[in-house]
């Protein structure tokens, strides 16, 4: 059975506009709402329409049964995505082929589908691996450029190394918190005047980040790097990411060593790992890199890429509805995925399954693409205006902010859902105490 037919229909009622076509299947891990043991009770399901279906389930009745299994009845994906590459065809395969119309074990049986389906209104979401260790790139030639002309030389906005390398630092993992997680407003080191000493504060220039990031699907050992050609057979699948930053405690602390306390409290991603088999018809190719990369980084596969488009939307508090302030698309992204895993490990590094590597800030060509409210306020020079007429030039109390993210091509629909957080105010500090 062919995922690449846009024939293929399932015996569930999918709306035309859904993320979660029978070409998707995406993986995450959930709970039912009603369960007061939800959190003792995590297992895997798909997202199919507006269901998710229980890969538990499935395996329990015999009908995902995979080598070396079972592992769908765990709190993470981390086993079933460690099985190997067999494995995820052979589970996609199967479960596609049992919510096609043309298949009668699940279509006709209520009693299998009571059991093994639910609305996702009733579950409550999870992070879906166990995160071993988070990267964060800076791979977006329109965003780094934007924040060199804010900050530094205009004619000299990118730094030597940044078209020779995919620039990133190792953030902290501990952080990665999935969707509808409520931000706390962070408190750091502030530096308002350059002539007086810093001030303890809450963060007042507090933003999102818009991004996706990879999931490592196959580690490699200490000292043996992976090939930029092979790099592909090592990335399980991608989600949204919003990588929320402190623009001013990070401005004071940067130097000498890049982010720290400004981006180690919140990465919050999609619950819904969309794999690289459902992203496939959406290949396209990366920007011309110039100069060509050295010979480690310089990929053989033009179609290094793919077309994800992207948005984000910010919903004040008490606000009816939300305002789209950005729309972009991860085509625009300077460095390949490919590359950045194998820069990453040039020098031996070992990576695992799980781990995080987020794409960097993704910005597109015109001022309605870009994927910071530093970049869409320029720096607090030009504040956006929203639906009501409130205005924004980075993100307050009470606000919430939306990221989506979808692939559409020949009737194939390939979506992401959505990364929502809320931003509560900082905690109150007394140090007399």
């Amino acid at each position: 059975m062919s995922t690449t037919d846009s024939t293929l229909t399932s015996f569930i009622d999918i709306a035309a506009d859904s993320d979660f076509s029978i070409h998707n299947l995406p993986y995450g891990i959930f709970s039912e709402t009603k369960d007061a043991a939800g959190d003792k009770n995590r297992r895997a399901g798909i997202a199919i329409g507006e269901h998710v279906l229980d890969l538990s389930v499935l395996e329990a009745e015999g009908l995902l049964s995979l080598e070396g299994g079972p592992y769908f009845n765990q709190s993470t994906l981390n086993a079933f995505i460690d099985s190997g590459r067999d494995n995820w065809t052979q589970a996609r395969t199967t479960i596609q082929t049992l919510l096609s119309s043309d298949t009668d074990t699940l279509r006709d049986n209520a009693d299998l589908q009571k059991k093994a389906l639910f609305k996702q209104a009733d579950v409550t979401m999870h992070l879906p691996v166990q995160v071993p260790g988070f990267t964060d790139f800076y791979s977006s030639k329109e965003h780094a450029t934007n924040v060199g002309t804010m900050f530094r030389d205009p004619n000299n906005a990118l730094l030597p190394n940044w078209t020779e390398m995919p620039v990133g630092y190792n953030g902290r993992a501990s952080t990665v918190i999935v969707s509808g997680t409520d931000i706390v407003r962070p408190s750091g080191q502030l530096k308002p005047s350059p002539d007086e000493r810093p001030i303890f504060s809450a963060c007042k220039r507090l933003d999102f980040e818009l991004e996706t990031a990879f999931v490592v699907g196959k580690g490699n050992h200490i000292g043996q790097p992976i090939a930029v050609d092979d790099a592909a057979n090592h990335i399980f699948g991608m989600v949204l990411l919003n990588d929320w930053s402190a623009r001013d405690i990070q401005k004071w602390e940067y130097v000498p060593l890049g982010p720290f306390n400004a981006k180690t409290f919140a990465s919050e991603v999609s619950p819904w790992i969309v794999t690289m088999d459902a992203l496939a018809p959406f290949k396209t190719a990366c920007p011309t890199q110039e100069p060509k990369p050295l010979a480690y980084l310089n990929e053989k596969a033009s179609d290094n890429s793919f077309d994800i488009n992207l948005s984000v939307e910010l919903l004040p508090e008490n606000a009816e509805t939300a305002t789209v302030i950005c729309e972009t698309n991860f085509k625009y992204m300077y460095w390949s995925m490919a590359q950045q895993l194998t820069h990453h490990t040039i020098t031996g590094c070992k990576v695992e399954v799980g781990d995080m590597m987020g794409s960097g800030t993704i910005s597109g060509p015109t001022p309605d693409s870009y994927g910071s409210m530093l970049e869409i306020a320029w720096n607090a020079t030009k504040p956006v205006t929203l639906k009501g007429g409130e205005t924004r030039s980075f993100i307050e109390d009470g606000d919430t902010v939306i990221m989506k993210g979808y692939s559409e091509k020949d009737g194939i629909r390939v979506g992401f859902g959505e990364v929502r957080g809320k931003v509560l105010p900082a905690l109150s500090f007394d140090f007399d105490k």
